[in-house]
């Protein structure tokens, strides 16, 4: 499945194997390289701290 970056729901949480960084390192949705990190039942989830984007690594 091929994701519309230019369409992105900040209230879904992505997988990141199907919807790797369009650019390494940096939110999808805004650009920000400034992430907070969570580790819970077994995932990492990376939530981008300026728009909210998740996304599990």
């Amino acid at each position: 499945m091929e994701y519309d970056y230019n369409n992105i729901d900040l209230d879904k949480v992505y997988i990141y194997n199907e919807m790797p960084d369009k650019q390494a390192g940096r939110c999808d949705n805004c650009g920000n390289s400034h992430f907070k990190s969570k580790v819970g039942n077994g995932e990492f989830l990376r939530e981008c701290s300026n728009c909210g984007m998740k996304k599990s690594i």
